[in-house]
């Protein structure tokens, strides 16, 4: 393939038609521990180490990140107070991959030590797994016995995961597979099956060639831009009058000095390379007085495992934040399509392989809405006479969402922070993008072999085959309710014991238990045990003698799986899909499910792992981890795109307000 090829297949999945490009950031210089990374202090990072001979040319730098102040630092700082400020720096030469701390504030490089593990991904790596895979005379011997020569495909490198293999011992592993390159907007509709390469991005070698056997490759293109769809189908369904959301007074939304405040809210707002939005000192508004709810929320890690176990299929188990990394992946949001018009768009601030600044275009949006729905509502049927008829007493709900959309290889993420006037969070993921598919010799259900064919999937479309899979979102949710003295409870509705010869032979009561370690704070939540999950802090004073807490509500989001977590080597690595709930103290070192380097991990340094110290977490500064997700078991209407797929939960206050906080909103003015 030529290096004009390769450049045009990799920009075309990775980076939304290469949108990506360096620009003047729009956001606020730095004023906050905890806000972004500036292009300027990322060019000063790398320029520090380069000044102490510790980078130098052909230095690559896989993750420059903010390398948070402990928590009691960042809660003494005070506006107009030096700002501590250090950077975390992954890079990457000839002799090896390291990990520096730089201190901006001292400008001098505090230390650099070998790195622990596999860096993420580098976004030259891609290209050169590609050059090395097309180059390879067996795989271009594999190629020719489709009829494809290798400037007719697009290759994908993907990340080949662990399994405690020999042969996995000292390389960083890549595993790439092909695809026709499209005549139209779909890179995945005609995969070359059976075939992929392993490459060794440390030795820069073919490791082997996979060669299963040539088949048919699929012939139908299945675009899906609007003008393919049209040629396809006939006809686009005639245009109605658009239901659109808008704003005409302008937006409620005040973003200062990095701190955005809506309604009762308040809140800050970063990007990271790995987890993406970074939202921080989260604060809630009752009267006068602002309140503690959250020190930090942010996603901690994507699980993606698929469940064919061929040869080419199996080791695709995919930690799509810790080795990919969702804040590099941002794609720019389009105004009328993934945000209203009227939303606010800002820029999101990482970093190129070089090291250099690199500014992502309305990488977030952050819009008000409503949805026609009622923040509350109540018709009193004893008001009503003969005479007069009295309305329904009621208030619209408004709601705030800050939104940001990642593509990882086919699939697109969004991920939503969505407040209520009430005290809620909801905290969603909206799964979209194109399906995974493998080739297939069937082009109907009807045909031999198609059971066969479809063991581990679903014919979606002619001679293709989606494989089941999971999703699964692990978020940090680093609550200081009034403070960090928290505590998590369970109140389990339980069998209440009816008295003797009273009618009333059933009914539940509440049955409320706090965790007190981390292996007494994991839970699966289970319907058959119907149970609330909240947060409280034991020390404060909340309403009617109350202690105010925020409970966690699971929604529609609770999937779990016949895995073995002891010796299936992805499930090792990722076993907080085990539960639902985790807590731990509080670490500032302790920030992704998946541990700090997800790149080939083994499990050793994982949540999981972490939580066997089994340290107390009663009345202490605790962290709580929830785990999301879905299984997918893909359909015809997943093809060509799928329609988007939400999921999430919410945190909803419990008895933290002296009463509902939408009491307050007033009635919209008549126009």
């Amino acid at each position: 393939m030529t290096s004009h090829h390769l450049r045009c297949a990799v920009r075309a999945p990775l980076f939304a038609g290469g949108l990506l490009a360096l620009a003047a950031s729009a956001l606020p210089a730095s004023g906050h521990p905890l806000d972004a990374l500036t292009e300027a202090e990322i060019s000063e990072a790398v320029a520090l180490l380069a000044d102490g001979d510790h980078t130098g040319a052909g230095t690559l730098y896989p993750y420059i990140s903010l390398k948070e102040p402990e928590k009691s630092v960042v809660l003494a700082w005070q506006e107009g107070n030096p700002e501590p400020r250090a950077v975390e720096v992954h890079f990457k030469n000839d002799t090896g991959a390291f990990v520096a701390e730089v201190d901006l504030a001292g400008d001098r490089v505090v230390s650099v030590e070998p790195a622990g593990g596999e860096t993420m991904i580098l976004l030259a790596e891609f290209m050169t797994a590609m050059e090395l895979a097309t180059s390879d005379p067996a795989f271009i011997a594999g190629l020719e016995k489709r009829g494809l020569k290798p400037d007719q495909v697009f290759c994908l490198p993907l990340t080949a995961g662990r399994f405690g293999l020999a042969e996995e011992d000292g390389r960083r592993l890549m595993k790439v597979p092909c695809y026709v390159l499209p005549e139209g907007t779909n890179f995945y509709a005609k995969p070359v099956e059976g075939l992929y390469a392993v490459v060794d991005l440390n030795a820069r070698n073919v490791v082997e060639v996979f060669d299963t056997g040539a088949r048919a490759v699929p012939e139908d293109g299945w675009g899906y831009s609007e003008t393919e769809v049209e040629a396809r189908t006939g006809a686009l369904r005639p245009q109605g009058n658009p239901a659109a959301l808008s704003q005409p007074g302008g937006s409620n939304v005040t973003i200062e000095n990095g701190l955005i405040s809506w309604d009762i809210w308040r809140f800050r707002a970063r990007v990271d390379k790995r987890p993406g939005v970074v939202l921080s000192n989260i604060d809630v508004r009752e009267g006068e007085r602002w309140r503690n709810v959250l020190y930090q929320a942010h996603l901690s890690e994507v699980f993606v495992p698929y469940m064919d176990p061929d040869d080419g299929w199996y080791w695709r188990t995919y930690m799509d934040s810790g080795e990919y990394g969702f804040g590099i992946f941002l794609t720019p949001l389009r105004p009328g399509v993934d945000c209203p018009a009227h939303a606010t768009f800002l820029p999101a601030v990482v970093h190129t392989d070089e090291g250099a600044p690199l500014s992502i275009p309305d990488a977030i949006c952050i819009f008000e809405r409503n949805i026609g729905d009622p923040a509350w509502r109540h018709f009193e049927i004893f008001a009503q006479s003969e005479t007069e008829q009295v309305p329904a007493e009621g208030r619209p709900a408004t709601q705030l969402v800050v939104r940001s959309a990642s593509e990882v290889g086919n699939y697109d993420y969004l991920v939503d922070y969505v407040f209520h006037q009430d005290g809620r969070i909801d905290v969603m993921v909206g799964s979209t993008g194109l399906d995974a598919v493998k080739g297939a010799a069937v082009k109907s259900m009807n045909e031999a072999g198609a059971a066969e064919e479809t063991r581990y999937g679903t014919l979606i479309a002619p001679n293709l085959v989606a494989p089941n899979h999971d999703h699964y979102f692990n978020f940090k949710l680093d609550f200081d309710v009034d403070g960090q003295a928290n505590s998590f409870m369970r109140t389990a509705l339980v069998a209440g014991t009816p008295e003797d010869g009273a009618p009333r032979r059933s009914f539940w009561v509440t049955e409320t238990t706090m965790a007190r370690t981390e292996t007494a704070g994991r839970y699966k939540v289970n319907p058959d045990t119907p149970a609330m999950y909240h947060v409280m802090n034991m020390g404060a004073d909340g309403p009617l003698g109350h202690r105010p807490g925020y409970m966690i509500v699971p929604g529609n989001s609770v999937a779990y799986g016949p895995f073995d977590f002891a010796d299936d080597a992805p499930f090792k690595r990722n076993a907080y899909i085990e539960y639902t709930l985790w807590n731990t103290p509080y670490n500032v070192n302790e920030r992704y499910a998946g541990g700090r380097f997800a790149f080939q991990s083994d499990g050793s340094d994982t949540l999981a792992a972490w939580s066997e110290r089994d340290r107390p977490i009663a009345n202490t500064d605790i962290v709580t981890w929830y785990t999301m997700g879905f299984h997918h078991v893909p359909h015809t209407e997943d093809w060509p795109v799928m329609s988007t797929m939400w999921k999430g939960f919410t945190l909803r206050p419990f008895n933290f307000f002296a009463h509902n906080p939408a009491l307050t909103i007033p009635l919209p003015k008549a126009n």
